[in-house]
């Protein structure tokens, strides 16, 4: 039933399918893309394990959703992971967050709104260069700290 087989034929585009076919709808999706990045920090007026220096394996996971464009992509995830890499990453891989980061305690609660933050503004200048996402918006950012614990900022919330 579901065995092994080579296709008989490669679809073409124009032969086999038409363009105006690449595009199937036009509803709101949302793609996401999961990152990770060490670092190491501190909390102020904490007491507690976290007022000491200490690092993490941080894992962020981001959540764009917009309109589909003639071919059917909404957003490339190349494209997310170049924006984190060039825009978000550089400030927080391997870094001393207390130092790269905004005057802040470095909470995964003021993080994640950091990072909400760095990739809006992202995909705002990502409108006005050649690539044009239709109606693309941050959703959501999670960030975990650890494995099992995590801080997320929502855009209902971010827009309040």
């Amino acid at each position: 039933m579901y065995g092994f087989r080579i296709v008989d034929k490669l679809q073409k585009i124009d032969e086999d399918i038409q363009r105006k076919e690449l595009k199937y709808h036009n509803k709101r999706v949302l793609v996401s893309k999961e990152f990770t990045f060490d670092a190491s920090h501190h909390l102020h007026c904490y007491e507690g394990k976290c007022k000491n220096l200490h690092g993490h394996t941080y894992k962020v996971v981001f959540g764009v959703s917009g309109y589909v464009d003639e071919t059917g992509l909404m957003m490339d995830f190349g494209d997310i992971k170049a924006i984190w890499k060039n825009e978000i990453e550089i400030h927080l891989d391997h870094r001393y967050l207390n130092e790269t980061l905004p005057p802040m305690n470095t909470t995964a609660e003021n993080i994640v709104v950091w990072i909400y933050e760095k990739m809006k503004e992202a995909l705002a200048k990502e409108e006005n260069k050649d690539r044009h996402y239709i109606g693309a918006r941050v959703e959501f950012v999670r960030l975990f700290e650890t494995p099992t614990s995590y801080a997320e900022a929502r855009r209902e919330w971010m827009e309040e």
